[in-house]
């Protein structure tokens, strides 16, 4: 591999996926999978296959759907039986990947793992051995490294390549470094490591500070070739470093680092947006690459600027990222062919089944809808495709509500459970309340509401609304999602879906696991 080669580690699908109300589905990651590979990213963290019998499931069938290049990651602590695990979900790839961890801090090896340095030594050497009898693509991280001894961290990491670990992954697992030390260390342990010319070293690093990215890209100054990375930075606490940032600073400065990388960019915004779409969270205005206002210039002289030159005030255009500003229009008097085109250029290939449904689903949207956006093409075509069968299905909705008092908001409501028709009516202290209300009774659930929000998909007064709720009940979280011009409408959508997965949690037993990193 080139000096210059920069490998991309994607752990959207582990790490980010331990982000509170950022759990998902086996269909979801299978979705997600897809688009990470679209994307172009080197390395694929699919999971913890030990954590769970269900992340076992979904790391197997993400294996399976895998494509010939791209290396199919599996997290196991250094012990036999998770290496075990993690071998027996990820063997069917193409290329696989062994990914195994140990703390090599003194405060971790004190009170967390209760071992002596020569006692952590020792398993290195015998867990990293085993894997590494396994498949030749063996990945050892120091956890908590950035807080270890420089010197024991250059045993530690002679100890994993002398074992056959072909990866050694330096993590800042607690965003606790500053670049500057980050890089010292770094640069340190590549250069006092026996045997570090036989692996490539990888960086992980936390945003507690706010230096996830910053952190990242110092250390792949010194050395460091590979980069763990999460789409929109979504991870355990503050996140990740961005996987759309750091690649964007090694696009945009490629004469400052020199470095390639695989990455389609113009991927980025199609994949961070999926991502949104499928945990629920819109993606913040603000946030850098991807975000509604990273190319809109409000300044009397910024859009001077950029009338005249548009690179006096954007240093990357907004093609460059997936954010096209013209597209083919679709709507009512739009044909098969041209909405399957469409889909093809956001990244989605589907059946002849699938087009069908969100063509009709167009044609129905189109009708109460000027403009149809390609936001809108995306959230529905998640909605209506990738969405789980439902045991709860809303079928029609009435909502009466009036600001002058007298009769309370009511909501009349007629849905499946169970494959049962049932309706009901009630009130609320307003139209959302009475619906969730209502639902409630329907279903002969009383979950707790946690969380509630609405996102506008687009601009105008016709925007698709994007509504998000987290409820709780009996020690189970989940979080629902549904998209409607009307936002009582959607917001109904939404909670029903929670409920669903409210339901599919408790049949499995599935709660959310915490790992490392």
């Amino acid at each position: 591999m080139s000096d210059n080669r920069l490998i991309i580690f994607d752990t959207t699908l582990r790490d980010g996926e331990q982000s509170p109300g950022c759990t998902m589905n086996l269909q979801e990651k299978l979705r997600m999978a897809h688009q990470l590979e679209l994307l172009g990213v080197d390395v694929l963290e699919a999971g913890f296959p030990a954590s769970s019998q269900g992340d076992f499931e979904a790391v197997q069938a993400i294996t399976r759907q895998a494509g010939p290049d791209i290396q199919i990651c599996g997290l196991a602590r250094c012990m036999r039986k998770d290496i075990d695990r993690c071998w027996e979900a990820i063997r069917e790839a193409a290329h696989p990947r062994i990914h195994t961890f140990l703390s090599t801090s003194d405060l971790h090896m004190t009170y967390k793992l209760r071992k002596t340095p020569d006692e952590v030594i020792a398993m290195i050497k015998d867990c990293v051995s085993y894997a590494a009898s396994l498949t030749s693509n063996v990945e050892f991280s120091c956890e908590d490294a950035s807080r270890s001894d420089k010197d024991f961290l250059c045993k530690a990491c002679a100890t994993a390549i002398a074992a056959g670990a072909t990866t050694i992954n330096l993590p800042d697992t607690v965003g606790y470094a500053e670049p500057g030390e980050y890089a010292e260390l770094i640069d340190y342990v590549i250069r006092n490591t026996e045997g570090s010319e036989k692996a490539v070293f990888s960086v992980h690093c936390h945003d507690d500070l706010g230096l996830g990215v910053a952190n990242s890209l110092a250390a792949l100054k010194v050395g460091a070739r590979q980069v763990e990375v999460a789409l929109s930075g979504i991870g355990e606490r503050a996140g990740n470093a961005a996987l759309e940032e750091v690649v964007m600073n090694a696009v945009v400065r490629k004469d400052y680092f020199g470095l390639e990388c695989n990455i389609d960019t113009a991927q980025l915004y199609p994949s961070c947006r999926l991502l949104s779409m499928i945990i629920g969270k819109p993606i913040p205005n603000n946030k850098a690459i991807v975000g509604a206002n990273a190319f809109a210039h409000e300044s009397g002289i910024h859009q001077d600027g950029m009338i005249k030159n548009r690179q006096t005030y954007e240093i990357m255009t907004p093609a460059s990222v997936g954010r096209t500003e013209t597209s083919l229009v679709i709507g009512k008097h739009s044909g098969r062919n041209a909405v399957r085109v469409k889909f093809e250029a956001l990244g989605y290939k589907l059946s002849d089944e699938q087009l069908q449904v969100v063509f009709e689903a167009i044609k129905d949207l189109a009708d109460v809808k000027k403009t149809i956006y390609d936001e809108d093409l995306m959230a529905m075509v998640q909605e209506k495709i990738y969405r789980k069968p439902d045991v709860y299905r809303l079928n029609h909705l009435s909502v009466q509500s009036s600001d002058t008092g007298g009769i309370p908001p009511t909501a009349a409501i007629l849905m499946d459970v169970h494959g049962e028709e049932k309706s009901m009516a009630g009130f609320g202290a307003g139209p959302v309340d009475a619906v969730f209300n209502v639902i409630c009774q329907i279903v002969g659930r009383e979950p707790h509401l946690e969380n509630y929000s609405i996102n506008a998909i687009t601009g105008g007064s016709d925007a698709l609304g994007e509504v998000t709720v987290r409820i709780s009940e009996k020690g189970f979280t989940a979080v629902g999602r549904g998209a409607h011009p009307d936002v009582i409408v959607a917001s109904a959508k939404a909670y029903v879906n929670a409920l669903n997965h409210l339901e599919e949690m408790e049949a499995t037993g599935q709660r959310v696991h915490c790992q490392h990193d």
